[in-house]
């Protein structure tokens, strides 16, 4: 089966359980990766703004490590969030 053939594919008139690679489901993926992303940036830019010192600077020049574990934290509770929005 070619790449075209199942990017045309719907779910339309399919047997239960069967869930074609439409190009609609590509669109949405890749328009919810991009609105992700730009969810990343922001909680990030917002960060940088409220916390007193530069975490940039903090992170990679001090090793503060604490602060790495935070701003990882974030971006796992954002991914999870995004993720769960997404899949409904």
């Amino acid at each position: 089966m070619s790449i075209v053939h199942l990017l045309a594919q719907t779910t339309e008139g399919a047997e239960p359980g069967y869930y074609g690679l439409g190009i609609n489901a590509i669109i949405s993926t890749v328009l919810y990766s991009l609105l992700g992303l730009v969810l990343f940036l922001l909680a990030y830019f917002i960060i940088e703004k409220i916390v007193p010192y530069p975490v940039r600077k903090e992170i990679e020049e001090d090793q503060n490590i604490a602060l790495g574990v935070i701003i990882g934290s974030m971006v796992i509770g954002l991914a999870i969030i995004i993720a769960a929005a997404i899949s409904g």
